[in-house]
């Protein structure tokens, strides 16, 4: 499977404590976003 760039608008302050978050637990904010982007595919996959 290939990879795409997104861009996404999200409130400053807000990417910003994410940003560090993530940086503190050694995490890749996209990885978070895929793991994300899945379970909610999921939980739609479950209410069929």
């Amino acid at each position: 499977m290939g990879r795409k760039n997104i861009t996404l608008k999200v409130d400053e302050d807000l990417y910003d404590k994410y940003k560090a978050h993530c940086k503190d637990k050694g995490l890749v904010i996209s990885r978070k976003f895929e793991i994300f982007a899945e379970k909610e595919l999921k939980k739609e996959d479950n209410k069929v």
